[in-house]
């Protein structure tokens, strides 16, 4: 297996069976291999500097019905929100002045009656914050409504596909969503000109190692610029609650092929890596993760944005705990940086 893992850093591509072998393999010593080759590889562009995003998560209402997320519509069971253009923008600048250089607006799919007022919100941060990168993780919108948001200052977005199997998809969405429309919208954000982040869940219902190699073939295909790889972590309110987490090893697998596969790639250690374990942050940097993305919703909010149970949202996963972070990472041999780290022309810039 170990000529695999070779082939796949030199050639940056495997074929499917390939990978197929490679997710089967349970060998220990081979995916400390794996994980080693990707960190040396992450090291090698960025040095030991982790980018640091800004998380804003604007509102939980959402008017899908994903059967595997806390905030899906038929979920009674929460309290809705809604950030204000104000309170955003109070986010905004509490980040700047801790250093953040990059804003993630995150929220539940809003109806298209709501894209005005996006338009309007991420001008005002444009023309706050000239300096700073804004990434939004709004859903499927109009190509219409993404070009409104682009020429309005928004430089990044995230839209995980999740699935690119059909019968995968049809087992975690209601018939009313569409597999081939998230990925028309994932190619017109790169038609438009964001840097563009996919990914998956790992471990979610119904997976296969069949449908994570279609996954994976996907993503090398697309070339995106960002790559979100994390864990399924249940709900006690959907359908789901019964399913068990996906599986760290696994998941920190797949980070390290996709770090081989696109080396300049942005990839962050996520949030739900660091709920599934406590070292769970620490463990997707060494498995190749160069991004964390710290809370900076309002302290109030942060529990209602409950996309799956006991979401990490305080401590070093928190913006106000940039210090605790800042300690945890020199801990295995890293440090915060505070560039905005763009991703251009094929390598990743780092533009302060």
């Amino acid at each position: 297996m170990k000529h695999l893992i070779d082939k796949l850093r030199s050639n940056r591509r495997l074929d499917a069976e390939e990978y197929k072998a490679l997710l089967l393999c349970r060998d220990t010593a081979l995916a400390a291999y794996l994980q080693g080759l990707a960190r040396e590889e992450a090291l090698a562009r960025f040095g030991n500097k982790i980018f640091i995003r800004g998380l804003i998560e604007i509102t939980n209402r959402c008017r899908n019905n994903c059967y595997y997320c806390g905030i899906r519509k038929e979920n009674r069971n929460i309290t809705r929100y809604e950030l204000t253009q104000e309170e955003i923008l109070s986010c905004c600048h509490e980040g700047y002045r801790l250093g953040f250089r990059t804003f993630v607006l995150q929220g539940g799919e809003a109806p298209a009656v709501k894209d005005e007022g996006m338009v309007e919100t991420v001008a005002a941060i444009r023309q706050s914050f000239p300096d700073c990168a804004i990434t939004l993780s709004l859903g499927e919108k109009s190509r219409e409504a993404y070009e409104r948001f682009f020429l309005a200052g928004a430089n990044r977005y995230l839209l995980r596909h999740e699935t690119c199997n059909e019968r995968h998809y049809r087992k975690l969405h209601p018939a009313e969503m569409s597999l081939s429309h998230r990925l028309q919208c994932l190619g017109w954000l790169k038609e438009i000109g964001y840097q563009v982040g996919t990914g998956i869940m790992v471990g979610s219902p119904y997976q296969t190692v069949d449908y994570l190699v279609e996954d994976i073939l996907f993503i090398e295909r697309f070339h995106p610029e960002m790559i979100g790889i994390g864990p399924f972590l249940p709900h006690h309110d959907t359908p789901f609650s019964s399913f068990s987490s996906g599986d760290m090893e696994l998941t920190l697998k797949l980070l390290s092929i996709f770090r081989l596969m696109h080396p300049s790639a942005l990839i962050p250690a996520t949030t739900a890596l660091a709920t599934l374990a406590p070292d769970g942050r620490e463990r997707g940097i060494l498995a190749g993760a160069n991004v964390v993305m710290p809370n900076l919703s309002p302290s109030h909010q942060r529990a209602k944005y409950s996309l799956y149970d006991n979401k990490a949202s305080v401590g070093a996963e928190a913006a106000e705990g940039l210090q605790k972070l800042e300690e945890r990472l020199k801990g295995i041999g890293y440090e915060v940086s505070k560039e905005r780290g763009d991703y251009e022309n094929g390598e990743l810039t780092v533009d302060n």
